[in-house]
């Protein structure tokens, strides 16, 4: 079981990443939550993991909180929840935030996570509340320690996209799982020079 990485950051495409440990290169999805605080390509990087294995696939999924890493292994476990959706969670929620909303019944703010309809947001709630019920926020809105235990096919999306930085940055909220046509408009309209793909990311997601 891989619990734990530390090494040289190679790459860094959200919602992906590649890090070198010892000559290995370990592939890895992060929530937006995490990549941010991710440092410079070239830099030394800690990350908690959780290797999830599938019919299927085999999946490495990384964070740089160990808050992040146990309330994800919590989302997985309820019926209906992924991890592709697990990842869009924690990156539209920081873990505190997504405790708060889950303890104040707050299903409108859980639907605006794509791929999470009413119901789903519904059962969300019912199965982890009881698993996150002791879980004290402190004042940062995070967990108090007490409770830690591929290029994208190319879519019309009727935007022009005339940045790298726009592109990456829609690449990445695809790969969260919203619509290209969504991402892409959302991101054009926001995105101003000087940004980075992580700015326009985090802006996207407030707005979306």
């Amino acid at each position: 079981m891989i619990g734990s990485l530390r090494g040289k950051l190679i790459e860094k495409n959200a919602p992906d990443v590649l890090i070198e440990v010892n000559g290995v290169g370990y592939e890895l999805s992060m929530p937006m939550s995490s990549f941010y605080n991710l440092p410079e390509i070239g830099g030394e990087v800690f990350v908690y993991t959780c290797f999830v294995v599938r019919e299927d696939a085999q999946l490495l999924f990384g964070f740089t909180s160990r808050e992040a890493k146990v309330l994800f292994k919590e989302l997985i476990k309820v019926s209906g929840i992924g991890p592709k959706i697990a990842l869009a969670i924690l990156s539209s929620f920081n873990p505190g935030q997504f405790v708060n909303a889950v303890k104040n019944d707050s299903i409108n703010s859980i639907v605006k996570v794509p791929g999470i309809g009413k119901k789903t947001a519904e059962r969300l709630v019912i199965e982890i509340k009881d698993r996150v019920s002791s879980w004290k926020i402190n004042d940062a809105g995070s967990i108090e320690s007490s409770a830690r235990d591929p290029e994208l096919p190319a879519e019309d999306t009727g935007v022009v996209i005339d940045s790298d930085v726009e592109s990456q940055a829609v690449q990445a909220l695809v790969a969260l799982g919203y619509k290209p046509t969504q991402a892409a408009s959302s991101v054009h309209k926001l995105y101003r020079d000087g940004m980075s793909v992580q700015d326009v990311i985090k802006v996207a997601l407030k707005s979306i």
